[in-house]
Parts: C-alpha cells; structure tokens; sequence
C-alpha cells in the first residue's frame, strides 16, 4: 500500500479502556508516523451492561488528542452495522483492520465489512488474538467462520491461533506476526518512585500478577503457592492489580483458607494508564500463571518495562520466553510456580534475566506488525 493511503480501523478505542483500545490506538498511532491517513471507527455501544464482567468499559483519561476517533459502531444494531457499512463503502478506504477476539463481534464485524467490499476497493485485514475463544460458549465456531469469510486475510499474534485457524480456512492468505510490544505507557521508573507512587513499602521484594481477573488467569494457582512455606519465609508480597470479571470469593477463599493476606496486595479496581508503568516497575518479576491462553499483552508491558517473567506453559504464551534466558516457563500448578519464584530470588536472577530482556525485546516491534499486513496485502493484489 502507497504512502499515503487511508486505513480505517474498526474496533475498540477511547472512550472504551482496557488493552484492546491500547492495542488499536498504537497501531494507528504507527501508521501515522508512517505517512498514512489513519483513522478508528470504535463502538458507541461495545457490549450491553449485562454481558460486560467489570464495573465500567469507559475511561477516565483525557481524550487522546492525535487520533481521529469516531464513535459510530453499536455492536447489537444490524440496523447500525448497515449505516456504518454504507458510509465506511463510500470512503472507499484502502484497508479497513479489525482486531478480533471474541465471537459475539461477528455477526457485527462481519456485515459491516461485506458491506464495504461492494465497493471493490478496500482490502480486509484481521488481526486475530483468538478465534476459539478461552471460555468457549454455543455457537462460538459458526460465529468464527461468519467472521473468517467476511476478511480478506488475517494475522495471528501467536502460532497456536494461526493453527487454529486453518479450522476455518486453509486458502486465504494469513501470518503469523508477534505481538508487538506495548510502549505506550510511559518511561521505565525506578523501583523506589514506583512504590512511592503506588504508596507500598520500600523494602522487600514483589510479584506481579497483572490484568482483568478471569478464572482463566490461575490466580487461584498464584494465591496457592504464596502459601509454600519457603516463600512466607521470604520478605516478599504479591501485588495483584487488575479489576475482578469473574466471581472474586473462590480468590478470597483461598487467601483466607492459607492464612497469607499480608502476603498480598489487592488492587482490584481498573488500572488506570498512568499507573500501569509504575505497576511494573515497583515489581521485582511478572507472573501470568494462566491456566490456558494464546498470547498476552502482560508479556509485552513487562518486557517494554524490562520486567522478568514466570509465564505457564499453555497456548502460545511459550512462543514470547525463553525458559531461563528472560524468566521461567513452567507447568500450570502451584508447586511448579512457586518453585520458580523460590529459584528466581535464592539464585539472584533480576539482574542477569532483566539484561536478557533488554535484548529480547528488540524482536517485538509495531514495524513487524505493519510489514505483515502488507505481506497479506501483497498477496491479494498479486
């Protein structure tokens, strides 16, 4: 595609919060640097109040003011899906691309983009986190292939979702392409203004776990191996900081039942942006001991903070570490994760892991992401 050209997103963006706005608004942000005339089309309407888990889906920043952002789509109006694809036809713009991740977007997605390619023109790209989605539901693979004959071509952020996909095409052009680093939550900070700024002691040491809870997630896994008497033992605390979507009490059970309260910390309200980075930063590792999972944007913060990690071996979340080189890849159980944190601190790895990260990280950039698209689109026009 010509410098210059108009690419339309299609997706959630401000005033919606949480990781997939970040994701849409950097890549737009990417495409603007690179001469492009770039634009997101993002929901007035993202989910009813009753399918949403968490307390609100708006922001409190400020408006982003580099971004044109208009607040058209309503995901549950076919009679909106129609006036958008209409309008979005007329622009006639030379890529529309949308990154899905759940298949109750389908059926909107899919018509608004069917209605766009009658003019002819405008290539599709999909950017796909999942296309079977982690807590499956009926339906879920209908809804999945609505959506994968209505793009043109498609890019997967881990190589477990781009396997996943040949379920549902084998013919049309797809890659698979890292999920680029998120950097657009500020500088790295030192651990002593990070705990200053989120009012937590200065001393000791601290985990991570990160994100919107989800059973999913293996915080359960997490609260079981503070439990290990080796790491009570430990002048360490885990910092949990992420808003609750599912049922809190099991989570509360477990730390009431293993008497470890004072060993964690519950931020569990949404984080907001200017707190992300000093999250990161105040902590000593990252732990995402995910049950099951494809890729993670947590990944991708902590290396942009240069933040050790213990991921589980599940999904595609192995494809982003190197077990021993930038933290630890281990089994999804308690005794496997809390074995890793007991190696990571007695064998003093922070310093040697977050050099290691320093230089891994080089390999996940927007660049990437960008030449991708335009390899699908090449083999369109070809």
């Amino acid at each position: 595609m010509k410098e210059g050209g108009k690419v339309i997103l299609i997706g959630s963006a401000y005033p919606l919060r949480g990781g997939l706005s970040a994701f849409n608004e950097r890549i737009i942000r990417e495409y603007q640097h690179l001469g492009f005339d770039a634009s997101i089309y993002t929901f007035s309407l993202q989910y009813p109040s009753f399918l949403f888990p968490g307390k609100t889906q708006y922001s409190t920043d400020p408006a982003p003011g580099d971004l044109n952002i208009e607040v058209k789509v309503n995901s549950i109006n076919p009679f909106n899906w129609i006036k958008v694809g209409r309008e979005l036809k007329k622009l006639k713009p030379d890529l529309v691309i949308v990154k899905f991740w759940i298949p109750f977007m389908a059926p909107c997605f899919g018509t608004i983009v069917r209605i766009i390619k009658r003019n002819r023109h405008t290539k599709v790209v999909s950017i796909i986190d999942n296309i079977i989605p982690h807590e499956h539901r009926p339906g879920d693979k209908m809804l999945a292939k609505y959506w994968v004959n209505s793009a043109d071509g498609f890019v997967t952020m881990s190589k477990n979702v781009l396997d996943d996909l040949k379920i549902f095409t084998r013919t049309k052009p797809s890659v698979f392409c890292a999920h680029p680093i998120y950097d657009n939550y500020g500088e790295k900070i030192s651990k002593q203004i990070a705990r200053q700024n989120l009012g937590i002691p200065q001393d000791g040491n601290y985990l991570l776990f990160f994100g919107f809870i989800r059973d999913y997630k293996g915080l359960d896994l997490l609260l079981e191996a503070m439990a290990d008497e080796r790491i009570r033992k430990m002048n360490l605390k885990l910092i949990v900081a992420g808003e609750f979507y599912s049922d809190p009490k099991p989570y509360h059970d477990i730390i009431q039942k293993f008497n470890i309260s004072e060993q964690v910390i519950l931020r569990t309200d949404f984080i907001p942006e200017s707190l992300v980075g000093a999250y990161f930063c105040a902590s000593n590792l990252v732990v995402q001991p995910y049950k099951s999972a494809t890729q993670s944007g947590v990944t991708q913060i902590a290396y942009h903070f240069d933040r050790p990690m213990i991921i589980t071996n599940v999904g595609g979340l192995e494809e982003f570490i190197t077990d021993g080189l930038v933290g630890y890849v281990v089994q999804p159980d308690s005794s496997s994760i809390s074995e890793a944190i007991v190696n990571y601190f007695d064998q003093e790895k922070e310093e040697e892991f977050t050099q290691n990260v320093k230089k891994e990280k080089e390999r996940f950039s927007w660049s990437n992401m960008i030449s991708s698209i335009e390899g699908i689109l090449d083999k369109l026009n070809s």
